[in-house]
């Protein structure tokens, strides 16, 4: 089980100074919005991506160096995921790709990694999470970038993952909605906005081994999503 105390002492700067910036936004646009009549978050504009995002749900993600041998739309909790097998050429080795993308422009991330843990357990009769720990990756293509994600073991009845999980966006990419929050409200200002995909990578290793050991399996294909996400997807207005 992943420890709330911990989780709490990790996030808390993070808490303090997004609190701080959402302060910030609204004394200095949210009062003048709000007097003439035309507030920002009521009418937010357009995501210029949407359709790009959407065939996602229907087609999945086309990955360099990768097969896809099944794709399908899968309900998730409240969401509607691109549930994706996928196979790497010339080897055996396979893993599975949920992919969210955002619906609409009012549509935003909410911790999904919830309705996931339900999935896990409800697909396979048990879910336990272990060896939970914040990872970092880079992507150097098609602009370099860093992207933040959790990495932990998924343990069912029948197999076990490594499950690597982030929100994709145009530059980079984080677990936390408010991550995207802050990166959307600011770049609203701009009559912009930071269109997202919700990344849930499923690697099979050993029956309740290290979840290190496949660590670069499963960085090798973060990049490898984040990448196609940026390159065919997540293009910010």
């Amino acid at each position: 089980m992943i420890s709330l105390t911990k989780f709490f002492k990790e996030s808390q700067w993070t808490q303090v100074v997004a609190l701080l910036l959402l302060l910030l936004l609204f004394a200095i646009g949210s009062v003048p919005g709000y007097l003439t009549g035309h507030w920002q978050w009521k009418q937010p504009p357009p995501i210029t991506s949407l359709k790009a995002l959407k065939h996602i749900r229907n087609s999945g993600l086309s990955l360099p160096g990768w097969q896809t041998v099944e794709q399908a739309e899968q309900q998730i909790g409240e969401h509607k995921w691109s549930l994706q097998l996928i196979k790497k050429e010339d080897s055996q080795t396979q893993a599975i790709l949920l992919l969210l993308p955002q619906n609409g422009p009012m549509d935003q991330p909410e911790v999904e990694w919830t309705e996931v843990n339900g999935w896990g357990k409800s697909r396979w009769g048990k879910w336990d999470i272990a060896q939970y720990r914040s990872a970092q990756f880079t992507v150097k293509q098609p602009r370099e970038t860093q992207v933040q994600a959790r990495f932990f073991r998924a343990a069912t009845k029948q197999d076990t993952f490594g499950v690597l999980q982030w929100y994709a966006l145009p530059n980079g990419g984080n677990p936390s909605p408010l991550h995207w929050f802050l990166a959307d409200q600011l770049a609203q200002w701009r009559k912009q906005r930071v269109p997202w995909v919700g990344v849930s990578i499923l690697v099979p290793m050993e029956p309740l081994g290290q979840v290190e050991k496949i660590w670069p399996l499963a960085e090798s294909i973060g990049q490898t999503v984040q990448a196609a996400l940026m390159a065919e997807s997540l293009q910010s207005n």
